[in-house]
């Protein structure tokens, strides 16, 4: 029998600083999977706005959006969006979203501005169950304001020869933000991206970073698969572009493993 999740909703951060390892595409397609048996919310904290794009939100429709909610105090019903997707709504990435770091540096408390937006927000958050936050590639103010307000960290981690350089940044990130600003957040685990078995090493640096993280390295991983790199263009993920596809029903996969695990500490009376 499932168990019960005590808290109204898990925040989860998807952050790397390396840009080009799947990071949003990963945020795009675990939404859409978690929104076949979740209500999910998604915000898209990168001013490339490409999460919302692969949602299909026009750049007409994008404001007000993160930048309003960070910088302007907006409420987060106000600038929720719902998609074409049953159960999962986006708060899109409007244009202004490119000067925030500046805007939010002169900011009293500049670093918890989204976990208080989300902590007003309770009501429009009401019966959701999964908000993810699509982070951009940096460790400036709106990674910060995500990993602040987030409850665990989920670092895509594409096959390639310096992940693990990579990855032990992010770590190093994670363990400066416990210390100073969120004592609770924890690494939700890493998930190989853009995994080519065919390629010698992209086995080889899987079989190195599951050899430094163990059970933190996620079992699914998610194959380089032209199908999950056109979707975006069609303005919607591949969960739903072409769910017989490899790509898609590894990120199904990964869905199904996430919710496993997340119940799996709570029945161990682990924090959440």
């Amino acid at each position: 029998m499932p168990v019960p999740d005590p808290k109204p909703c898990r925040i989860l951060a998807l952050a790397n600083q390396k840009g080009g390892v799947g990071k949003t595409t990963t945020a795009v397609n675990l939404a859409a999977a978690l929104a076949l048996r979740h209500k999910v919310l998604l915000l898209d904290l990168d001013p490339q706005g490409n999460a919302s794009t692969g949602l299909g939100l026009p750049r007409s429709d994008r404001a007000p959006g993160s930048h309003a909610l960070l910088t302007e105090g907006r409420p987060l019903a106000e600038v929720t969006r719902r998609t074409a997707i049953a159960n999962l709504s986006v708060v899109p990435a409007d244009p202004d979203l490119a000067g925030a770091e500046l805007e939010l540096a002169d900011m009293e408390g500049r670093e918890a501005r989204l976990r208080r937006a989300l902590t007003s927000g309770s009501e429009a958050l009401r019966g959701v169950e999964w908000v993810l936050l699509d982070c951009p590639p940096s460790l400036g103010l709106l990674t910060l304001n995500a990993l602040v307000a987030a409850d665990s960290v989920l670092v895509p981690l594409q096959t390639e020869f310096y992940a693990l350089e990579g990855v032990s940044q992010i770590v190093q990130t994670l363990e400066r933000v416990r210390r100073g600003f969120n004592p609770a957040l924890r690494l939700e685990g890493i998930v190989l991206t853009m995994f080519d078995r065919r390629n010698n090493l992209s086995e080889a640096v899987a079989g190195d970073v599951r050899g430094v993280f163990g059970e933190q390295v996620f079992d699914t991983v998610i194959p380089r698969n032209v199908r999950v790199s056109e979707a975006p263009s069609h303005g919607m993920p591949v969960t739903l572009y072409d769910p017989r596809s490899p790509g898609a029903e590894a990120y199904a996969k990964l869905g199904t493993e996430l919710v496993r695990r997340h119940r799996a500490r709570l029945r161990q009376g682990a924090p959440a």
